[in-house]
């Protein structure tokens, strides 16, 4: 691969419980364990980081492939939802559920873009065959 671009970020402090910064700047944040998995909260942490990521990766790609098919997008949204947890290996996985909004197109439609954006958007390709990735229309 040739990159067309690279996304540097530094972690820096206690790890989870630390600052992430991006080099630009644009993302400069402190990040936390979520109550859920023991911690304090209060911030946010790499899931939802990579939650937004996705989301906006994969919405791209829908675009993309609703506008090579003509589909009105007006309205579309993708929400993941990305939950982290026992591997039952000794170590931590992630478990991706990409819910598909598309007020333009019928279910079906919606259903085959969804599949056609899933072949397309870099995440969905680094995560295929290592992270579980649910898509649902609604």
């Amino acid at each position: 691969m040739t990159p067309t671009y690279t996304a540097t970020a530094v972690s820096t402090g206690d790890a989870r419980n630390g600052h992430v910064q991006s080099t630009d700047g644009f993302v400069d944040t402190d990040v936390r364990i979520p109550k859920e998995m023991g911690g304090e909260g209060g911030a946010t942490n790499p899931e939802q980081l990579f939650a937004a990521g996705y989301a906006a990766c994969f919405h791209s790609a829908l675009k993309l492939v609703a506008g090579k098919a003509k589909v009105d997008m007006t309205d579309s949204e993708v929400v993941a939802d990305v939950s982290i947890g026992d591997n039952g290996q000794g170590g931590f996985g992630l478990a991706v559920q990409l819910e598909v909004t598309i007020p333009g197109a019928d279910a079906e439609t919606a259903q085959q873009l969804a599949e056609q954006a899933h072949q397309v958007c870099p995440y969905s390709n680094a995560t295929r065959g290592n992270v579980e990735v649910k898509l649902t229309v609604a």
